[in-house]
C-alpha cells in the first residue's frame, strides 16, 4: 500500500480508563503522513460506533457481537474496590468479595463488570454513572468495584483502592468492523499493538514474487554478458598465449637488457 491508496487518516475509538498513547506514538513514527484521529466513547456506545463506520478501529471493553465486529483480546484488568482512605479495608493489601458483605456497594448504570450476584448491600438508588459513584464513595454512602483503569482515572485524594481477586474482570480489545479482508491501516495498527517490528511485511502490500520467465531472462542476460566482457568478468586468454605481465610490447619482461659491446 504506497502512495494514493494511503488513506489520509485512521480513526481510533477509545474507552475511558483505555490508554492508546505509546501505540499512538508509535503510529506517528510509522506513519507520519497518515494522521490518527482519536475518538473517545464510553464502554456502551463504542460498538455501535464502530458498526456505524464512526471510526476504523477501536480500544473497547469485551464483550461484543463476534458477528458485527472482530476483536482481538489485549489485556485482562485487575477488579478494585474503591474507598475512603480512613476505611478499615486499606489494612489489608487485598480484599475479598466476602469481606464486602456488609457493605453498601454502589452499582452504577453504566458498570462493566459482568455479575453473576452483586455483592455487598445495594444501595437505595443507582447511580447514573461511574463519576456519580466515586462522588458518592468520597461522601460515605458506600464502596465501588471497577477496573483498576477506572479508579486510576478518577482518582481523588481522600480515596484509595485495594485489589479484589475474586471479582469478575474487565477485558480490553481492539476491535473493528467485521469484513472479509482487513482494511490495510487496521493491519498496520493490530501490527504495532501486538509489538511487530517496522519491517514487518504483514498489513503492507507485499513485493510481488517476479515471474519465472523474467528471471530466465536476467540468467541469460549474464551469461551473454560474461561471454562478450561486457559484464566486467576477466577473460580467459587464448589457448597458448601467456597473460601479458605489464611490460613493454613484444613480450618482455620489463627489464632493461645489458647493452652489447661494441
Amino acid at each position: 500500500m504506497t502512495g494514493s491508496d494511503i488513506p489520509s487518516s485512521f480513526r481510533l475509538a477509545y474507552v475511558p480508563g483505555v490508554t492508546p498513547t505509546k501505540w499512538v506514538r508509535v503510529w506517528r513514527e510509522r506513519l507520519p503522513h497518515t494522521s490518527l484521529e482519536l475518538v473517545q466513547a464510553t464502554a456502551a456506545e463504542a460498538p455501535g460506533l464502530l458498526a456505524s463506520g464512526g471510526a476504523d478501529a477501536g480500544l473497547v471493553r469485551l464483550p461484543v457481537d463476534r458477528g458485527v465486529l472482530s476483536a482481538i483480546p489485549l489485556y485482562t484488568e485487575t477488579t478494585v474496590v474503591v474507598i475512603p482512605k480512613d476505611h478499615v479495608a486499606t489494612a489489608a493489601e487485598e480484599v475479598s468479595l466476602a469481606e464486602l458483605s456488609d457493605e453498601i456497594v454502589l452499582h452504577p448504570l453504566d458498570d462493566l463488570l459482568d455479575w453473576e450476584t452483586l455483592p455487598g448491600r445495594p444501595a437505595v438508588e443507582r447511580p447514573a454513572t461511574t463519576a456519580d459513584a466515586i462522588e458518592l464513595v468520597a461522601a460515605g454512602v458506600g464502596v465501588l468495584l471497577v477496573p483498576q483503569s477506572l479508579a486510576r482515572l478518577h482518582h481523588r485524594k481522600d480515596l484509595t483502592y485495594r485489589p479484589v481477586p475474586d471479582a469478575p474482570e474487565s477485558r480490553v480489545a481492539l476491535s473493528w468492523p467485521e469484513a472479509e479482508v482487513t482494511p490495510d491501516l487496521v493491519e498496520e495498527f493490530i501490527g504495532i499493538v501486538r509489538g511487530r517490528t517496522v519491517n514487518s511485511t504483514r498489513g503492507r502490500a507485499a513485493t510481488p514474487p517476479r515471474p519465472a520467465k523474467d528471471k530466465a531472462k536476467d540468467k541469460a542476460k549474464a551469461k551473454r554478458g560474461g561471454a562478450g566482457g561486457g559484464s566486467g568478468a576477466r577473460q580467459k586468454p587464448a589457448a597458448g598465449r601467456k597473460p601479458q605481465s605489464g611490460g613493454r610490447a613484444g613480450g618482455q619482461s620489463g627489464k632493461r637488457g645489458k647493452p652489447r659491446g661494441r
